[in-house]
């Protein structure tokens, strides 16, 4: 075989920069949240664009690094435990479980409102779309089913996530873009002022902030596709310029989505829950054909459905990794024969029911989403700083660890990278606290306890399990493999200037004693 045909086998398979662009905007992109950000006008591009810097681009730099130097199963469980050891990688394995858990019922009270805009009947449908029974109903009927068909396993989803993705996110994205630009340029009156200055936010405002810090929310998801870095052709020069072009598109796409919103609806009738489906309506409406708004209507719900269907198997699949690997009781471990995690599917889906039961007894299904919407952001901006915290730390501990994608500018450059998305997600999780003034949430001190309660109960949780574990919980056939520390015979808190794999590292294990065990609770 000849240079050139050697050269062209091995990159058969390989990942374009476009590809894994595309790859990482499909995943991140979702239009559920753009009426949270129209709120502010032009001054939503200052947010977005902050949070790209000091969120969306860190992320997915990082992520890479991470996936690439340690492929092994477990993700930000294996990240954050060759940094800090199992019981911080069972709190970030909590924070984004129980993040997904939290996420589902705001996304699919979004799918119920789209449901309700679907009648011919146009203020029956907004009355409808505020009616909190319906609301409840129809998050409770998805998501069960979304869990029935994810309990039939992988292939039985797949082309559901697929399709939907494309029909409910995609087109829908360009639609409202296209009018609402349109709707400006063809002279009609913006209901924003569209002065240079109001780029700007008024910083003497915090609670201008609160709704802004759900943006890097928005942005969170880059790093789940870190692993395909392996599969990129010149990964040291394209995935940087691939995650460039994904994070400029991901902007550019919530920018002028959250824009085309805010130029067509009233300030004061903005909703988070409504107002992308009374922005469709209006744009249809005035483009002549609003019979085109119940058919988006419908992609929108069908989008929200193929988003909680390849989101229901995913995390719990994740989670039934480190449960078989010795972290979470055998009850957990309980699978079908479609190799789908049984118990934690269903324990997940009677929580979903339990917190779906808020938009009852919460003041209004807007202050409901709200406060959902916000917690989802503290647990997850956790995971993100657990994340970032390791990736800085590994630089140290683990030194010569082989790294095939590194992060540009040597240990300056992770302190930069790594430390702006730390310090962004930590002042996102600050922000988060604050009740916002745009939104009846009833009395702001609950508003906070329930935020506050909440979180520290969730926080708490891992940390009884980690200290109640026991050794017959660990799967004698789980793929696990233990962290680099333990197979060394080693500390997370101990430097190692080895450069051997984990895959190494493991059959190098002292023979008196399980690669997997440590020799005291770590």
């Amino acid at each position: 075989m000849n240079g050139r045909t050697q050269n062209q086998a091995n990159n058969a398979g390989k990942i374009t920069i476009f590809g894994l662009a595309i790859l990482n905007i499909v995943a991140v992109v979702s239009l559920r949240g753009l009426p949270a950000e129209a709120e502010y006008g032009l001054s939503s591009i200052f947010y977005y664009v902050f949070a790209a810097v000091f969120f969306l681009v860190p992320v997915s730099l990082v992520a890479a690094e991470l996936a690439t130097g340690w492929p092994e199963k477990g993700g930000v469980f294996r990240w954050v435990g060759e940094a800090f050891g199992g019981r911080w990688a069972l709190l970030a394995m909590f924070m984004l479980f129980l993040e997904v858990t939290i996420w589902f019922p705001t996304a699919l009270t979004f799918g119920a409102v789209s449901l309700a805009y679907t009648g011919p009947d146009k203020s029956f449908d907004a009355q409808l779309s505020g009616n909190k029974v319906f609301v409840l109903v129809v998050v409770l009927a998805v998501y069960w089913l979304a869990t029935a068909i994810a309990l039939r396993g992988v292939q039985s989803f797949t082309r559901i996530a697929k399709w939907g993705g494309i029909i409910g996110t995609i087109i829908p994205a360009v639609i409202l873009i296209v009018l609402g630009f349109a709707y400006l340029i063809s002279g009609e009156k913006s209901q924003i002022d569209l002065a240079w200055g109001d780029v700007l936010p008024d910083f003497s405002k915090f609670g201008n902030v609160v709704l802004a810090a759900s943006i890097f929310l928005f942005y969170a998801g880059m790093e789940m596709n870190a692993i395909h870095v392996k599969d990129v052709k010149n990964p040291t020069r394209n995935y940087p310029i691939a995650v460039m072009i994904a994070a400029l598109g991901t902007v550019i796409i919530f920018v002028l989505g959250t824009l085309a919103i805010a130029f067509v609806v009233p300030h004061a009738d903005i909703n988070l829950t409504q107002s992308l489906l009374t922005a469709y309506n209006d744009m249809f409406a005035w483009a002549g054909i609003p019979w085109a708004a119940p058919i988006m209507a419908v992609a929108l719900a069908i989008g929200v459905f193929a988003g909680i269907v390849t989101w229901v198997g995913g995390p719990s699949s994740g989670l039934l990794v480190v449960a078989k690997a010795g972290y979470l009781p055998r009850f957990f471990q309980k699978t079908n024969k479609n190799g789908m995690a049984t118990h934690i599917l269903l324990i997940q889906a009677f929580a979903v029911t339990m917190l779906s039961v808020l938009f009852v007894v919460l003041p209004s299904v807007q202050a409901a989403y709200q406060i959902l919407s916000q917690l989802t952001v503290i647990l997850y901006l956790i995971m993100y700083m657990l994340m970032f915290a390791a990736a800085i730390y590994l630089r140290f501990s683990q030194p010569a660890r082989p790294r095939p994608y590194r992060l540009p500018g040597g240990t300056t450059g992770m302190w930069i990278i790594g430390g702006a998305g730390f310090i962004g997600s930590l002042l996102a999780f600050v922000f988060s606290f604050i009740p916002p003034d745009q939104i009846s949430v009833g009395s702001p001190a609950l508003y906070v306890s329930i935020l506050v309660v909440l979180a520290i109960i969730f926080v708490g949780i891992p940390f009884l399990v980690y200290r109640a574990r026991k050794p017959h919980w660990r799967d004698p056939d789980s793929d696990f493999a233990p962290f680099t520390w333990q197979a060394e015979g080693g500390h997370p808190g101990i430097p190692s200037t080895s450069s051997t794999p984990t895959s190494n590292a493991v059959t190098q294990a002292p023979p008196d004693r399980p690669a997997d065990a440590p020799k005291q609770p770590i």
